[in-house]
């Protein structure tokens, strides 16, 4: 018998010959934006956390999923070097500017160098009725997306200079998936080995909360997501739906109220913005119930090292230290990462 032959025998009586060599997959969560709601401080950027898949061999870059688009967010991918046309999907969880307006930003690229295909998924809530009667829409606002760009001229401009962009704009470019919302999540994307489950959580009408699961590890990206009570007597802030969703999950990534803005402190912080999202403690405890290896705190109010919230004057600033304490002690062992703009966590670390 041959030496390959020997070698080749020996290796299927190993169970070596028929495994093929796979390079070991990897995922990397990063935030590309931690400001908390509308204000602006310190040139940081709005909501947004980019997740991608893939293997080492390829720095985790197979599937590249965007959660929100706040301000600067193509500024932000740029410092990752992650062009917009690579995108894989962006998602939104809810219709507040600090967490679309880079949307923007995003289709207005794609639009005049990705003409050519293929769409972006949008991935959003169906339209949803408020309880004040008026509708959240997704659909609604990627479909007038590039309005302003149409009636300035600029488009018609760009199209006469270049004719095989896509005649309606950057609105050409996205193409909207929405779902009807549930108490329970559903899968609501795919591509590979990656999955994407939503579920309904309260912040305003059409919020939803996301599960990536891939072989990697899997990332819980709250969003806003509060309790469905909008204030006391209960028993935490944090929102059930997104509890459940997060059981045994690797990362959780959730926006973030310090308890000094509570309704007890000097800040005059208004009570019901303040009940309406998850306090750093209670989010802490929520991990330690889900047995969650990683709490990554972003969407900060206040943000680090701020003097005041919007209009609303802090008794001092708050230090990494200050959110860290504060999700430890609601029983939190496990590892807290304070957001900073383009914080990074790499499953498995390298």
């Amino acid at each position: 018998m041959k030496k390959s032959a020997i070698l080749y025998a020996v290796a299927g009586v190993l169970g070596l010959a028929t495994q093929p060599a796979y390079a070991a997959s990897c995922l990397e969560v990063t935030i590309t934006g931690v400001q908390g709601g509308p204000p602006v401080f310190a040139g940081q950027a709005g909501s947004g956390t980019l997740i991608r898949y893939g293997d080492e061999a390829n720095n985790c870059s197979d599937v590249l999923m965007q959660f929100d688009t706040g301000r600067g967010t193509t500024q932000q991918l740029s410092k990752l070097k992650v062009p917009v046309g690579r995108l894989s999907a962006v998602f939104l969880t809810h219709m507040h500017s600090d967490h679309v307006e880079g949307l923007v930003d995003v289709a207005q690229l794609r639009w005049h160098f990705n003409s050519a295909g293929p769409k972006l998924p949008v991935i959003c809530a169906s339209d949803t009725k408020s309880p004040a009667g008026h509708s959240i829409s997704c659909s609604a606002f990627t479909d007038h997306i590039g309005d302003a760009l149409i009636n300035s001229g600029e488009i018609a401009q760009r199209l006469a200079e270049n004719p095989k962009r896509l005649p309606g704009g950057p609105a050409d470019v996205l193409s909207a998936m929405t779902f009807p919302m549930a108490k329970t999540p559903v899968q609501v994307w795919s591509s590979g080995d990656v999955k994407v489950s939503a579920v309904l959580s309260q912040h305003i009408a059409g919020h939803a909360s996301y599960r990536v699961d891939t072989p990697a590890g899997s990332v819980v990206i709250g969003g806003d997501a509060g309790n469905d009570k909008p204030a006391p007597p209960r028993d935490s802030s944090t929102s059930a739906s997104v509890e459940a969703l997060a059981q045994g999950a690797d990362v959780i990534v959730h926006s973030t109220i310090h308890p000094v803005m509570g309704p007890n402190g000097t800040t005059g912080f208004p009570p019901p913005i303040y009940f309406r999202q998850s306090t750093a403690t209670d989010l802490g405890a929520m991990a330690e119930r889900t047995n969650t290896k990683h709490l990554m705190l972003t969407h900060l109010i206040p943000p680090l090292g701020a003097s005041r919230q919007g209009p609303f004057k802090l008794p001092q600033p708050l230090t990494e230290s200050d959110y860290t304490d504060a999700a430890k002690a609601g029983g939190y062992s496990g590892n807290v990462i304070v957001g900073k703009d383009l914080a990074t966590l790499r499953l498995p670390a390298k």
